[in-house]
């Protein structure tokens, strides 16, 4: 069990555990589960940690296709600027490495924002907390469970 699989049992939310054999050579992550676990690559979304000028963080979740628009985070949060927070940052605040963030069971809840285009879907697919695990869960359930502010997020 991980951290996120454990949240999602505590606040009994439906949802589906998918695992694979994660190929440590990959270049993607989010391509690799959808590949090997038969998702549509549009329903498969990453999980970034994002910093703003003031060092706040902000988890933005979008599909695995698409790039982050900082533009749009930063806008959404009210900040000047945002970048990619720093990897070693992002592990010691979420207690899960890079490929394996999840948005859920994270050491520190984050405020997070999530790309629209997950609302035409009646399941995505998130990081379980481990490179190799993913839950498939509701994208609505999601927003409610974390807040999340829903918006276009995407380049």
């Amino acid at each position: 069990m991980t951290p996120a699989i454990n949240f999602l049992k505590k606040n009994k939310v439906a949802h589906q555990v998918l695992d694979y054999k994660h190929d440590t050579n990959a270049e993607s992550y989010g391509l690799e589960a959808a590949s090997k676990l038969n998702l549509p690559e549009q329903q498969v979304f990453k999980t970034l940690v994002t910093s703003t000028d003031s060092k706040q963080l902000i988890v933005a979740i979008i599909p695995v296709t698409a790039k982050l628009n900082l533009k749009s985070v930063a806008k959404a949060v009210g900040c000047k600027k945002i970048a990619m927070a720093d990897p070693s940052v992002v592990e010691r605040t979420t207690g899960y490495v890079l490929g394996g963030v999840s948005p859920f069971g994270q050491k520190k809840r984050l405020t997070t924002v999530i790309d629209k285009s997950a609302l035409q879907h009646d399941y995505i697919a998130v990081s379980a907390g481990k490179r190799g695990l993913e839950i498939t869960l509701c994208p609505k359930q999601l927003i409610t469970l974390l807040n999340a502010k829903v918006l276009d997020i995407q380049n």
